[in-house]
């Protein structure tokens, strides 16, 4: 637990802006002044880019404690919500609301329409069809010869044919919902074309949604199309969610593990030398890497004592869960990549009632790709310089923009 002595603030919150850069640290670790704010004041103030100010909540039990807590609200609609980029305005206040960014009753409801499509059992079925994906993917990797881009060549197709095939959305469409996907996840993206891209890939959705209502299937947009109590717009909206997080969290995750593994290659030889450990291997590499790295937002809507500091109705909240993390009060060493580490307590798909829905599915693929990957390719490695990659600090999903290796 944080002692009194940790709850000291700064007394201006420009000293802590909010994004943090990173300044030129390790890649793989929170920015400096985040992981300072864990380890002096995990309950501080912090700016942000409109002048606004916020909480920045980075130890452990104070993100669990918001995240659980009903008085902390992820409904964007509420005053003082807090965004951190006018694209990330422009998106989340002009889109028809997803469970995502609803509470009470109306989150359930929705969430309640999908809950049967990512549960465990149904996302265990699945892993022959991930599996060969996969395997088919690699397959056109391998063909086309060394080196290659991991990213577009294994690491963004994989997830995309797999939510592809779920939603049943056409995967020969896969460059324009990923363009437009791109838009929306740039912060430094103007709010105008954030908008374009949100309209476009909206219209794109309910035009299918649409189709999908008149001639049913067993996707998961087929199935929200047949719902009497689903608007086209609603079906829309949740399948826009869906698409982008389903394919833009994995394809980063995989990319970015891969390089973690390969940057840590003792960890690379432990999952090679021992698949069993595969599945505890990806809750480390999740825990470790967080790629939601802007952090998760929230709202106070009623006054709330956290931790020793009063926070007031109506002010932001922001939780980074990659300080979280990395807390060595629940995790001891935390700063160091372990794939035998229990590690179950990470954050890395939230928390309490809003926590990722499709986790069981990201668990899936990522062990199966991971695995897969650094099993068929024993000699993989990096074809440039480690220090010439490139990584996603301009976009919502942490990751890296090309990842060119050699096998």
């Amino acid at each position: 637990m944080t002692t009194a002595a940790h709850r000291a603030v700064p007394s201006d919150p420009a000293d802590l802006a909010v994004p943090a850069a990173r300044d030129g640290g390790c890649p793989f670790d929170p920015p400096p002044a985040y992981d300072q704010a864990l380890h002096t004041a995990p309950v501080t103030r912090a700016g942000l880019w409109d002048g606004s100010s916020l909480w920045l909540v980075t130890g452990h039990a104070q993100v669990r404690a918001v995240l659980a807590d009903e008085r902390f609200s992820a409904d964007a609609r509420h005053p003082g919500f807090p965004f951190l980029s006018p694209g990330r305005r422009e998106l989340v206040t002009r889109t028809t609301p997803t469970f995502l960014r609803l509470d009470g009753a109306e989150h359930a409801r929705q969430r309640r329409m999908l809950t049967g499509d990512f549960i465990v059992k149904r996302i265990e079925a699945m892993r022959p069809e991930i599996q060969r994906i996969v395997d088919d993917t690699l397959d056109r990797m391998t063909a086309d010869g060394s080196p290659a881009d991991l990213v577009s060549a294994f690491a963004l197709p994989v997830p995309s044919l797999v939510i592809c095939h779920l939603l049943g959305v056409p995967y020969e469409d896969h460059a324009f919902f990923q363009s437009r996907s791109t838009s929306l996840l740039d912060l430094a993206a103007p709010a105008e074309a954030v908008g374009v891209a949100q309209r476009e890939l909206t219209d794109y959705l309910r035009e299918l949604t649409g189709r999908k209502r008149s001639h049913p299937d067993e996707s998961v947009l087929g199935r929200l199309a047949a719902r009497p109590d689903t608007t086209l717009e609603e079906a829309a909206a949740m399948g826009l969610l869906l698409l982008v997080a389903g394919h833009e969290t994995t394809a980063n995750m995989t990319a970015l593990g891969t390089l973690a593994l390969l940057r840590n290659p003792e960890q690379a030889a432990r999952l090679r030398a021992e698949p069993g450990i595969a599945k505890g291997a990806v809750e480390e590499l999740l825990r470790w890497l967080s790629i939601v790295h802007l952090g998760v937002p929230r709202v106070a809507v009623e006054d709330v004592d956290l931790d020793g500091t009063p926070v007031r109705a109506g002010e932001g909240v922001l939780c980074m869960v990659s300080t979280a993390n990395r807390d060595p009060e629940v995790f001891p060493g935390g700063d160091r990549l372990d794939i035998g580490r229990d590690a179950r307590r990470h954050f890395a798909f939230g928390f309490g009632v809003h926590q990722c829905l499709g986790q069981p599915l990201a668990r899936a693929e990522l062990q199966i790709a991971l695995q897969t990957l650094f099993r068929r390719l024993p000699e993989l490695r990096l074809a440039v310089p480690y220090e010439s990659i490139r990584y996603r600090t301009d976009m919502v999903v942490y990751g890296v923009h090309e990842l060119p290796v050699a096998w």
